[in-house]
């Protein structure tokens, strides 16, 4: 499949879990598909980038070590993206990362992940939370950032003054995601489920 084709294939992606999940399985089950995904994700200004943001969503949900040759490539180009509709599925990918990093079992993100990759997602998730972001970027941001503080001392700190920050002018989903972990931030580190 060549680039243009995969381009007239995401016109029948679209917001239904069926569809896009049987993208993602052709995708899946092709893996060499993965850069002419991105190359079109990387089209930041055009609407079919969101398709392509979608599409590697589900991807990363079915099949994460799909992504994992690929996050060279991932970290650089994703804070380019700026649409709406792609910023939402790149922050929940570097979710789905942060949360495999730091899942207590062995897996291949762990050994996939380095250090300039999570500082990419640092820096990422930062931007999310201080510019003018719909509420899911930020809830995924705000909790790769929370799993990544947990390595670096400096992330919570910053973290909490976000979100005590902007918390009286946000909506109520943000208002909830932020209190739930506030609570978690300002336990005393004693208190703190110590982790592996």
């Amino acid at each position: 499949m060549t680039t243009e084709e995969l381009y007239k294939e995401l016109d029948y992606v679209n917001h239904s879990r069926e569809n896009r999940k049987k993208y993602a399985h052709l995708i899946i089950g092709q893996p060499e598909l993965i850069p002419l995904v991105l190359d079109i994700l990387f089209k930041v200004d055009d609407k079919v980038s969101c398709r392509a943001g979608w599409l590697l969503e589900f991807v990363a949900r079915e099949d994460l070590d799909v992504i994992l040759p690929h996050l060279d490539r991932i970290t650089e180009e994703m804070p380019k993206v700026h649409l709406d509709s792609a910023v939402r599925p790149v922050a929940k990918i570097c979710e789905y990362l942060i949360e495999a990093y730091y899942h207590k079992l062995p897996n291949k993100t762990k050994l996939a992940l380095n250090a300039v990759h999570k500082e990419r997602f640092i820096e990422l998730s930062f931007d999310y939370m201080i510019t003018d972001q719909k509420i899911a970027a930020k809830a995924y941001s705000m909790n790769s950032l929370y799993l990544l503080g947990k390595e670096n001392q400096w992330i919570h700190p910053e973290l909490i003054m976000i979100l005590e920050r902007d918390f009286n002018s946000s909506s109520a989903a943000f208002k909830a995601r932020a209190r739930q972990l506030l609570k978690k931030l300002k336990k005393p580190i004693s208190n703190r489920k110590k982790q592996p």
